[in-house]
């Protein structure tokens, strides 16, 4: 029976690991947001960044 579960294992915690770091790399990015020499602008007071979403 355990054969059966490792074929689930693998892949989900994949999955949950990619998932995990996808998560790290956008919040590391969100330094950078708006800073950008050709997007890059002064937001407006209130004005919500403009991602993540």
């Amino acid at each position: 029976m355990w054969k059966y579960y490792w074929t689930l294992i693998f892949p989900i915690s994949g999955f949950l690991l990619g998932h995990k770091l996808d998560h790290l790399e956008t919040e590391r990015m969100t330094m950078f947001r708006d800073k950008s020499a050709l997007y890059g602008r002064e937001l407006k007071p209130g004005e919500p960044p403009s991602w993540p979403y």
